[in-house]
């Protein structure tokens, strides 16, 4: 029977474009196929504007101390030496792990040297460098596990804030690269773009924390019942208290006595050695945290030209908490 011609069709080869075998031909239909679907925008997440979560950073975000880590990046940018990191190693120890504030000469001393050791550099310039510093230090040492529990409650709208002692310019870096809400941190005082090397009130450590979480719940138009705390330390009980949720995560040992005592969700990301390294001992690292950013380097600190801190820690609070964020990135 003779071929009839298809629509003027006047040889019997294949056209060039269409492919001979069928596994060709099924890829080039699946490719056409989805460039012709109709794709919808992906579903926007409902905000859930009264509930947040709030996670503190050090062995609980974070394995070990941020601010280790921080210091140790500087130190390597040549900002002090390590025998600048020995001065007051104790005195940070006793305050930032054992929950023991010692005397008011010891708590006075630990405040006025706290970012003694960045005193008249500019917060662009320590910005730029905690950036650095989190890509080279910290990035690999966040805890999957608990990046998964701040990613729920992004996923369910809630906003997520860090709530910790670290300097409140390396809290936002770490926020920021996770694409958490912001940070609660400790804040310098900050005279014409430039650190004086004293704080604004107190570390952001124990009460302060909770302080900080009430003026920001205020402002935000939280409902602390619905609002959920994550902490690895007991010194943390103020904050944890104040939400109606607490969790527990990579506990030491005295918050998790309390927190099966109370009911509480424990989550602990460590196994074996990570336990023994990252667990107990945040002493060793946080000492010499303390050590970099508790005074150390007080060799170096002026005492010229000091400046009066304005009249309260709240009004101050306020004002560094206007649009979201730290009154040291202006």
């Amino acid at each position: 029977m003779p071929r009839l011609p298809f629509r003027g069709r006047t040889t019997d080869r294949p056209l060039p474009d269409v492919p001979v075998d069928e596994e060709s031909r099924a890829h080039v239909a699946g490719a056409a196929s989805a460039a012709a679907a109709e794709v919808a925008a992906p579903p926007v997440v409902a905000p859930d504007l009264t509930a947040a979560a709030f996670f503190d950073v050090d062995n609980t975000m974070m394995m070990g101390a941020s601010l280790f880590w921080f210091a140790r990046g500087l130190a390597a940018r040549k900002y002090f030496t390590t025998r600048d990191m020995a001065g007051f190693v104790w005195q940070q120890a006793k305050f930032r792990i054992g929950g023991n504030e010692g005397s008011a000469d010891d708590v006075h001393t630990i405040r006025e040297n706290a970012l003694a050791f960045v005193a008249g550099r500019e917060v662009s310039e320590i910005v730029q460098a905690g950036e650095e510093i989190y890509d080279e230090l910290m990035a690999d040492r966040i805890w999957a596990g608990t990046r998964a529990l701040a990613q729920q409650h992004l996923d369910n709208g809630q906003r997520v804030w860090l709530v910790t002692a670290t300097p409140v310019e390396l809290a936002s870096i770490i926020a920021q690269r996770l694409g958490l809400t912001g940070a609660l941190g400790t804040v310098a005082e900050v005279i014409d773009g430039r650190y004086t090397g004293r704080l604004v009130g107190e570390l952001m450590h124990g009460p302060a924390k909770a302080e900080a979480v009430l003026a920001l719940a205020e402002r935000e138009g939280l409902e602390l019942e619905r609002c959920t705390a994550y902490s690895d330390s007991a010194n943390d009980l103020p904050m944890l208290s104040l939400c109606g949720t607490a969790v527990a995560v990579n506990p030491d040992t005295e918050l998790r006595s309390i927190a099966r005592s109370r009911g509480w969700t424990v989550r602990d990301f460590r196994t074996g050695r990570k336990a023994a390294k990252y667990g107990l001992p945040a002493l060793g690292a946080a000492a010499l945290s303390g050590a970099a950013v508790g005074g150390a380097i007080a060799l170096r600190r002026r005492d010229n030209d000091r400046t009066a801190l304005l009249p309260t820690t709240r009004k101050l609070a306020a004002g560094s908490l206007k649009g979201g964020r730290s009154s040291l990135f202006r």
